[in-house]
């Protein structure tokens, strides 16, 4: 037991110079311009992905007939979804026509909003080399809930008709 013992203790034991020199972020990330790089990659993948659609709702109209699927929804009920007049509103957002996007669906217009402050929130985090936490109890989502669920009911009644797409 003992040759064990003393063959962990040589293997587990680093020299002081290398502990001293590396500590707290630096030690877990690196540092310098390749990690931050590295630390970007997955935000700048994200605003890649998030670019290219909008790009593509932008080029591609969607108040053209035949270009994207119609909401299942609106076809079978006649309701309209808190996601209807989406691609519009993007299509809008994207010209800067900001008062026809929230027009055509301004939850969705909150939504980019909102996407652009926690991209912004995790760019920043991540150059600084600390996690992103987004953690929302169940007061916040039960409220985004409760907020959709108000905008999908005002906007199918009469006196909704302001927030038709």
């Amino acid at each position: 037991m003992r040759d064990v013992n003393a063959k962990t203790r040589r293997v587990t034991q680093q020299p002081r110079a290398a502990v001293e020199t590396r500590t707290g972020a630096e030690a877990q990330s690196g540092s310098g311009a390749a990690a931050v790089l590295r630390r970007l990659a997955v935000p700048g993948g994200v605003l890649a992905a998030v670019v290219g659609a909008f790009a593509y709702v932008g080029a591609v109209d969607p108040n053209q007939p035949g270009h994207y699927p119609v909401c299942p929804l609106l076809r079978y009920t006649g309701l309209y979804c808190p996601g209807c007049g989406g691609l519009r509103s993007a299509h809008a957002f994207v010209h800067g026509d900001i008062t026809t996007a929230l027009t055509d669906n301004a939850a969705a217009v909150a939504g980019y909003l909102v996407f652009a402050v926690v991209w912004s929130v995790w760019v920043v985090r991540s150059v600084q080399g600390r996690p992103v936490r987004i953690d929302p109890g169940p007061v916040h989502l039960w409220a985004v809930g409760a907020l959709l669920l108000v905008f999908t009911v005002v906007r199918n009644l009469p006196f909704g008709g302001w927030l038709h797409p």
